[in-house]
Order: C-alpha cells, then sequence, then structure tokens
C-alpha cells in the first residue's frame, strides 16, 4: 500500500532511440546535441573529401577502379576522372580546399570548374601560384 506524502525519489531520465526503433528509457538529462555552425559546407570541400575517400576505397581494393565507382555512384566515368583529379593538386592546397569557410548566403566563392585547369598542370609550384590568383580574385 503506497501512502501520500511519502518519500519521493527523483532523478533525470530521457528517452533515445533503441534496436528496431524501440525508444528506450535511459537515466541522466538528456546529452546536448553539438552545435552547427551556420552556413554549408561548400561543394568543393565536399568534392575533395569524396576524392580522398574514393581514393582510398581503391587502394584497399575495396572497388576496382573508377568504372566500378561511377557505377555505383551513378555518374559517369568522365565525371570520376574531374572529381578524383582533385587530387593532384599540391597537398596545401587539398588542405585549403577542404578547410574553406562555409558558405553563408548566395553562392559558393570557389567552385569546382575554377580548380580544374589548376589541377591540369603538372606543377606544384604553378598550382600555388594560380590558386593564390583565384583565391584573391575570389576574397576568401
Amino acid at each position: 500500500m503506497i501512502r501520500a506524502g511519502g518519500p519521493t525519489l527523483e532523478f533525470k531520465v530521457h528517452f533515445s532511440n533503441g534496436d528496431k526503433g524501440r525508444r528506450r528509457l535511459k537515466r541522466g538529462a538528456r546529452p546536448t546535441p553539438p552545435s552547427v555552425k551556420p552556413g554549408r559546407v561548400p561543394r568543393i570541400s565536399r568534392l575533395m573529401a569524396l576524392a580522398i575517400r574514393y581514393d582510398d576505397l581503391i587502394r584497399q581494393g575495396i572497388v576496382k577502379d573508377y568504372a566500378d565507382l561511377a557505377r555505383l555512384g551513378g555518374v559517369s566515368r568522365a565525371r570520376i576522372s574531374q572529381i578524383m583529379d582533385l587530387l593532384n593538386l599540391a597537398s596545401e592546397l587539398q588542405e585549403a580546399i577542404l578547410f574553406l569557410p562555409r558558405t553563408t548566403k548566395g553562392c559558393d566563392s570557389i567552385r569546382e570548374r575554377n580548380v580544374r585547369p589548376i589541377a591540369a598542370i603538372p606543377l606544384w609550384s604553378r598550382h600555388r601560384e594560380m590558386w593564390e590568383k583565384l583565391t584573391a580574385e575570389r576574397m576568401i
């Protein structure tokens, strides 16, 4: 028999997603989600990350070649080649592309088609010159 006014236990609980869509009762306060910076990651940054990931898949033998990547991605082999050509850029340019500032409004300041001519040149010293010119024009 429960009496009114007896001892009371209080503690924080929250629900989380469990297996097969079940809701689970968890002890403690609800974890705060990580804060997301405003804006979006530029498309060229996402393509650079994709090229690095594709290269890793090919090196590990998970995917045989660019044709397999094209079939899996539902794009042409030429498009895969364009994306993979980003790996020909000087390493510091690849890093700069990966860490471009987020786009908060309007179009991305640097587009892939602006970077393709740079990747087509075999000299990394020339890459740096062309990158400096491109970023100066785009005011990054």
